[in-house]
């Protein structure tokens, strides 16, 4: 990996949280969830690791985003049941320990 590159992926990064963070605290919810699932971040990261390792690591990868997609979907779904009920902090933590264990659990059964 060439490491000159990493302020590049990090000002990328930084500007597609800004934009998230922008559209979503103007109510413009969708929008914001627009532009944080732009496949960006893993159009980037997979062409770092086919660059850097080639085509079996890089498939590899994007194997492994839809294996662990169930439990992302549960850390979602946990958090708009629970956010109303138990606040940010409160639902982000269950629901990350929710996607963390059932993330962990994928990992071993796979």
């Amino acid at each position: 990996m060439d490491t000159k590159l990493l302020p590049i992926y990090f000002a990328i990064g930084g500007v597609i949280v800004a934009a998230v963070t922008y559209f979503g605290s103007q109510a413009k919810g969708q929008l914001a969830a627009f532009i944080a699932f732009l496949p960006s971040i893993s159009v980037i990261t997979l062409c770092t690791i086919y660059f850097a390792s080639g085509t079996q690591e890089a498939v590899s990868y994007a194997k492994s985003m839809l294996i662990l997609l169930p439990p992302w979907l549960l850390y979602v779904i946990g958090v708009i049941l629970l956010l109303p009920r138990i606040g940010l902090a409160g639902a982000l933590s269950v629901s990350i320990a929710a996607y963390l264990g059932a993330a962990f659990l994928t990992m071993r059964l796979t």
